[in-house]
């Protein structure tokens, strides 16, 4: 590997020359990354680390959504990128099929629907699965069990804040 000679650190008499690989790690698999964001849609801030601790994962998990993983790949710390991703690359299509109508009955008789909440039921394994209530009609309501950014294009704007 061809490297860069940026400086001399000096350390109990002996002298060491730092290269720019040494000096700054790129991302790549198996790292563990922090970087700040700011996530905007349709020109809206929906999230953002400002005033908070970087988000952590490490390169190549999974953790985060594949499209912004992708970007990410050879950063350096201090780098800074927008990055706008499409559906596929984030959190997919909006599905026709994970819309479901249910019975006003179901819910208590106290309890006011609206569209844009958030309700939560259980899987077949007792797991926790949002649902976000897109209509409300006079004898039932619609919910999507879609993630509430399908189908929307996501836009990063990225700093990276260490690579180890």
């Amino acid at each position: 590997m061809k490297s860069i000679l940026k400086g001399v650190a000096v350390s109990a008499g002996l002298i060491f020359a730092l290269s720019s690989s040494a000096l700054a790690a790129k991302i790549e698999e198996g790292k563990t990354v922090k970087f700040d964001y700011v996530l905007t849609v349709e020109g809206e801030v929906l999230d953002t680390t400002s005033g908070k601790t970087p988000l952590e994962y490490v390169h190549g998990s999974g953790q985060i959504i594949p499209g912004l993983e992708n970007a990410l790949l050879g950063l350096e710390p201090g780098d800074s990128k927008k990055v706008t991703l499409q559906p596929e690359d984030a959190y997919g299509a909006v599905n026709p099929d994970a819309f479901t109508e249910l019975p006003m009955e179901q819910f208590p008789e106290d309890f006011q629907v609206s569209v844009g909440m958030i309700l939560q039921f259980n899987d077949p394994e007792g797991k926790p699965v949002p649902a976000v209530v897109t209509e409300v009609k006079e004898t039932t309501v619609v919910v999507s069990f879609n993630h509430p950014l399908a189908g929307k294009v996501l836009n990063f704007d990225v700093t990276v804040v260490s690579v180890e």
